[in-house]
């Protein structure tokens, strides 16, 4: 039997994003302070960002775009950003953002697939895109510059021409908005098709429970190329009428500064950035007496990092998940539920439904009358939920359940008061001698550790062939640690089992732009060496 939300469902409007979005806006809203470069400083009002965005979708109209035309965005977080973004979608567009770390041939991949026929980029990015572009076939004129670049037109020029926007119609449960990729549950990266109903859906479905509001100040360092900055950070902080202070990437003093300096007061984070908030000595030079809430998404976030977060700016620590393909929240904790751990990743969003499968049976796990459940593949369904993989017809069918629910890959458990932990990645787990290890148990663990900074877990082989779990251990400036201290530590605390069995100290953990840990590139390592 499936899990439903505790939340009553919430109305989900039948309209475009941009309608959602700015469609009733007051004389006061458009005065207010929408976007600002934490940078500089500049600021764009709600009335201007209207404006600039009518301008760029009729400036894309003009060049041809019609609806369902797909536009790239290959550009950091920048008040410019949103504008481009939602001018694509108000033209009818489909947006399909490109991260700003992608190489050449990663850019290159998803012009081609998915049949991009603009690309906006910046200045700084511009060698990677224009190689991409030549590799795709696009040509110069149908290339963007943000910024200013000699040779290329630039969003000023656009927003100047002050074409009317178009009037177009299409229907927001099937029209795409936005074409982000993913690897999903395993795999090349996929064109995860996205309508305007599922981010509709999911900023009306997370918005009172994240409880951002029209007096916040919310620092978006997280990239809006990716869902999560996308959804939670852009269009639910512009939903709600609060202010939104840009960082084109992460740098902790920069972050200290820009909290400091413009008193935000609702930061999102990803898990490393806890970990640097809850350890590092710089935390302790800047005034972060302003944040009222942090928020972390991305990947599981450890409990006792998280209460250290809280306690150490006196501020309310909040976790949520989700995955591109559901827009992507599907649990949060709820703004006012202080009683739930900040380790879990809180309720079931309104509108949906889980299950927990034990991935060995494939059978259903219930949720207990008391304690907390065992662990199965969360599996989801609502309204948020992609339409499938964009020309993989078996990719999604592989992503769907028979009856309709989306398999997460991720290994969650279920407590008899509702809240959700995930365990791990289903792809991740470390099997020893037909034991299931969780890297993320044992990552968590290491955190706690005084004298260390950042971790990862993975698998490797012994010298028997056998499969154990191996430590990647970044220590805190000035400290020192034997690799068999290590060992010792988490063999004090664990099962024998799941003991680390191998430690290797390193400079610094790799991880993707949202902040998950990115494995391959540590299993690489062992093959080089």
């Amino acid at each position: 039997m499936s899990m439903r939300s505790p939340f009553p469902d919430v109305e989900i409007p039948e309209t475009s994003v941009f309608a959602y979005l700015f469609g009733e806006m007051s004389d006061e809203d458009r005065l207010r302070p929408a976007l600002i470069d934490g940078t500089s400083g500049d600021v764009t009002t709600y009335g201007e960002l209207v404006e600039q965005v009518e301008a760029v979708a009729g400036a894309l109209a003009s060049r041809g775009i019609s609806p369902g035309d797909v536009v790239a965005l290959h550009s950091p977080n920048s008040p410019a950003f949103a504008v481009v973004f939602h001018g694509i979608l108000r033209a009818g567009g489909v947006a399909t953002t490109v991260n700003p770390l992608s190489t050449p041939v990663e850019i290159e991949s998803q012009l081609q697939d998915s049949g991009a026929a603009l690309l906006f980029t910046v200045s700084a990015l511009l060698p990677a895109a224009l190689q991409a572009t030549q590799a795709a076939g696009i040509a110069q004129r149908q290339i963007f510059a943000i910024d200013e670049a000699p040779g290329f037109e630039a969003l000023a020029d656009l927003v100047a021409e002050k074409h009317p926007a178009p009037s177009v119609s299409f229907d927001p449960a099937t029209h795409l908005a936005v074409l982000p990729y993913s690897s999903g549950t395993t795999g090349h990266p996929k064109g995860v098709m996205l309508t305007h109903r599922n981010l509709v859906a999911n900023v009306a479905q997370a918005g009172p429970m994240v409880g951002v509001g029209s007096d916040d100040v919310v620092l978006a360092v997280l990239p809006f190329s990716h869902i999560y900055g996308m959804t939670v950070l852009l269009d639910l902080a512009l939903k709600e009428r609060a202010s939104l202070v840009t960082m084109p990437r992460f740098d902790l003093a920069e972050f200290l500064r820009i909290i400091q300096d413009h008193r935000t007061t609702f930061v999102f984070i990803a898990p490393p950035i806890a970990v640097a908030l809850a350890k590092h000595p710089a935390v302790d030079d800047y005034d972060l007496t302003s944040v009222r809430v942090i928020m972390s998404g991305a990947a599981p976030l450890d409990e006792l990092v998280g209460n250290a977060v809280a306690k150490r700016l006196d501020a309310r620590m909040m976790q949520g998940f989700g995955m591109t393909e559901m827009s992507p929240v599907s649990h949060v904790i709820p703004i006012d539920r202080i009683d739930i751990p900040v380790g879990t990743i809180g309720l079931i969003v309104p509108n949906m439904e889980v299950r927990l499968v034990d991935p060995a049976s494939g059978q259903e796990i219930e949720q207990p009358a008391d304690g907390v459940s065992a662990p199965g593949e969360l599996l989801c369904k609502g309204p948020n939920v992609m339409l499938g993989y964009l020309g993989n017809e078996q990719a999604t069918a592989a992503a769907f359940t028979d009856d309709g629910f989306l398999r997460t890959g991720d290994l969650a458990t279920v407590s008899a008061e509702g809240y959700f932990t995930i365990v791990d990645r289903l792809k991740e787990l470390i099997k020893y001698k037909g034991h299931q290890v969780a890297p993320a148990e044992l990552e968590a663990l290491l955190l706690s550790h005084p004298s260390i900074a950042d971790a990862a877990v993975i698998g490797t082989k012994d010298d028997e062939g056998e499969e154990v779990p191996k430590a990647f251990v970044v220590l805190q400036p000035g400290a020192e640690l034997a690799s068999d201290e290590v060992i010792a530590f988490i063999a004090d605390r664990v099962a024998p089992y799941k003991k680390v069995r191998q430690v290797e100290m390193i400079a610094s953990i790799p991880k993707s732009s949202s902040g998950k840990i990115l494995r391959k590139d540590l299993r690489a390592r062992e093959v080089d060496v």
